[in-house]
């Protein structure tokens, strides 16, 4: 048996060292081969399978989204809230329509009236006018067709180019109208909505009254509108056509108030006053149980006691009674009366959470508040036949009426306010009869 020298020993020793440095160097090789093949599958599977364009797009059936420009949640609530109201969405469509078809009436009517004779100085000036009308036209319907083109977006079932929509556009249009509104700042969406709807009744405002000659497809949609035209019967003028797009917003109605003097009865006339959103303030309820809107309604309703208020009548009689002597004028005690006189098409209610404690602190309502499935405002419209019967009878001091005033003079303060704290319902009112569709809930 041979011993190995040191030489032999060493010698093994490297070329063991050499063999093991060769195999971690394959194995590394076939590990950089299995990651790279993993990364080629990785990368197809994404290119096969991964999201693409078309996934972008709104699935059928789904609302679209809101872009937060900051602190614009006010806006997109309004908008959202706008959207559940087909009659709106109805009336923009109407009044965008009808005031381009009545710029591209004058156009043709002026073009088709053009003679030979004209010369090119004035078909210049004719050009120029009828361009800066396009301008002013469109100008002035810039909020109605911004507003329109949000709203057909969010209420559209069918799939759109995007899932996030962005409302700022309206907001450029609004500063348009000399409204500053910034997009960075909590504003209030109960003013938001006035503001759109005083600057849509401004933009209808500028549309002329009647319709233009030449615009004879408005004036063929006018004489069609009734299926039974009324007959009339004057031998005096007629009046002009009324124009389609100069109808009131669906968000348009009418208050009834009067007076009535406890002392000698006396009645003042119905004064009509206009309102876009009914402000409700919370009755005063049993603490724990919830209140409704049948509830805040009729407190809204309710009738009002005014005191130390000048009656002419009650001077008048006075007077004859004394000899037709100068006396002073007599004051009395007055009921006052609000009542609905026209309800609009989409009825807005504004809920004030916010009221004051008698040391002047603002307080939150936190209330919960039930809204029926239906409701019926019959008890709340202003009846001419109500109205004749409440003459005969003598108002009285035991007829119930709540009192949630701070002034003593004025027992129940109805006047609409506007707050910082807020929450709007909008309910769709049916094609008949005053009953009216929830679209809303809200708690």
């Amino acid at each position: 048996m041979s011993w190995c020298g040191p030489e032999a020993t060493d010698e093994l020793l490297r070329e063991f060292f050499r063999t093991r440095s060769s195999a971690r160097n394959r194995m590394m090789k076939n590990w950089g081969v299995i990651g790279g093949i993993a990364a080629a599958m990785a990368v197809g599977v994404y290119v096969l399978w991964g999201p693409s364009a078309d996934r972008k797009k709104r699935r059928r059936g789904m609302v679209p989204g809101l872009m937060n420009l900051g602190n614009t949640c006010f806006l997109n609530a309004l908008l959202q809230g706008l959207a559940t109201c087909p009659s709106l969405i109805s009336w923009l469509q109407d009044f965008t329509t009808n005031s381009s078809s009545c710029l591209f009436g004058m156009e043709c009517g002026q073009t088709s009236e053009q003679t030979d004779a004209q010369t090119s100085m004035q078909t210049e000036m004719q050009t120029d006018t009828q361009t800066s009308m396009q301008t002013e036209t469109q100008t002035n319907s810039r909020v109605s067709k911004t507003l329109l083109q949000l709203l057909a977006a969010l209420s559209s079932p069918d799939p759109g180019e995007d899932d996030v929509l962005d409302a700022g556009c309206l907001l450029e249009a609004l500063r348009l109208h000399r409204w500053h509104i910034s997009s960075f700042e909590e504003q209030d969406a109960h003013e938001l909505f006035h503001v759109l709807t005083s600057t849509l009744e401004e933009e209808r405002e500028r549309q002329p009254r009647v319709a233009h000659l030449f615009d004879m497809e408005t004036l063929e949609k006018s004489a069609e509108a009734s299926e039974n035209p009324a007959s009339c019967w004057s031998r005096g003028p007629l009046h002009p056509v009324p124009s389609l797009w100069r109808t009131q917003h669906p968000f348009h109605g009418r208050l009834t108030s009067y007076m009535a003097c406890k002392r000698c009865e006396r009645q003042s006339p119905v004064r009509y006053d206009s309102f876009e959103s009914l402000s409700l303030s919370f009755p005063a309820v049993q603490w724990g149980r919830p209140v409704t809107l049948d509830q805040c309604l009729q407190h809204f309703i309710s009738s009002e006691t005014i005191k130390e208020v000048e009656c002419e009548n009650c001077t008048e009689k006075q007077a004859k009674t004394e000899d037709s002597r100068v006396l002073e004028s007599q004051r009395t005690t007055f009921v006052k009366q609000l009542k609905l006189g026209k309800l609009p098409q989409c009825l807005c209610i504004h809920l004030q959470r916010l009221t004051w404690s008698p040391e002047g602190a603002p307080i939150k309502r936190h209330e919960y508040v039930q809204f029926s499935e239906y409701l019926s405002m019959d008890r709340y419209k202003h009846s001419s036949a109500t109205q004749k019967a409440g003459r005969s009878k003598k108002p009285t001091a035991e007829e119930p009426h709540d009192q949630n005033g701070v002034d003593p003079e004025h027992h129940n303060n109805n006047k609409p306010l506007s707050n910082g704290s807020i929450s709007s319902a909008f309910l769709r009112s049916g094609a008949l009869g005053p009953q009216l569709d929830l679209v809303h809930d809200f708690r």
